[in-house]
């Protein structure tokens, strides 16, 4: 009983001589590969040569210092709050006298990691601090062969006084306006308070 009006037809057609001896075959692979030859390699020789990226590209984050050198970050915890990954963690430390060239305000952090292998790269971090303290970069992260190693502490993260980092690019113009109004709590320096202090 004939169930469909579809059918296959089976090709019993015989090889000639020299379909059986393949040269044919082994010719036209032959050319093709020849051919890639004179073309443009699509390989980028990492590290060596690096494939232009996009500048608003996000990699590795940058703990930023202010003019002075001193760490913005306050450890109020807005990035891990906003990190969907739950990648940073920090524990707060409290500044004391003769540290004000180190730390920007009164509470800062006394240790702060990220963990690479959980981050996104989302940017929230980012978009959540309050004061302008993280930031991401276009910086790769390194590799490395310990799950330890890709806990990135502040040894990695704060940007040194001397190889600043240029982030700009990430700020917006509303936020570079915001930080020349003069007088403003947020603009003002601990320096700049201390002199203050001294002329009255």
């Amino acid at each position: 009983m004939q169930l469909t009006n579809r059918k296959v037809v089976v090709s019993n057609k015989e090889q000639s001589f020299a379909e059986r001896l393949y040269l044919p075959a082994i010719i036209k692979g032959m050319i093709i590969t020849a051919s890639h030859l004179f073309k443009k390699s699509p390989t980028i020789m990492y590290p060596e040569q690096k494939r232009p990226i996009a500048p608003v590209f996000r990699g590795q984050h940058v703990l930023k210092l202010d003019e002075n050198g001193a760490e913005r970050c306050t450890s109020c915890g807005m990035c891990a709050i906003a990190c969907p990954a739950e990648a940073i963690t920090m524990t707060s430390g409290e500044r004391k006298k003769g540290e004000e060239h180190l730390y920007r305000e009164e509470k800062y952090a006394a240790t702060y990691e990220i963990d690479m292998l959980r981050c996104i790269f989302c940017g929230l971090c980012e978009e959540a601090c309050p004061k302008e303290a993280i930031f991401l970069t276009d910086r790769l992260v390194d590799t490395e062969f310990e799950r330890k190693d890709f806990i990135y502490g502040k040894d990695k993260l704060v940007e040194k006084i001397d190889k600043r980092i240029d982030v700009s690019i990430r700020q917006t113009p509303e936020v570079l306006a915001f930080k020349k109004i003069p007088g403003l709590k947020h603009n003002e320096l601990f320096d700049k308070k201390l002199n203050k202090g001294n002329k009255h």
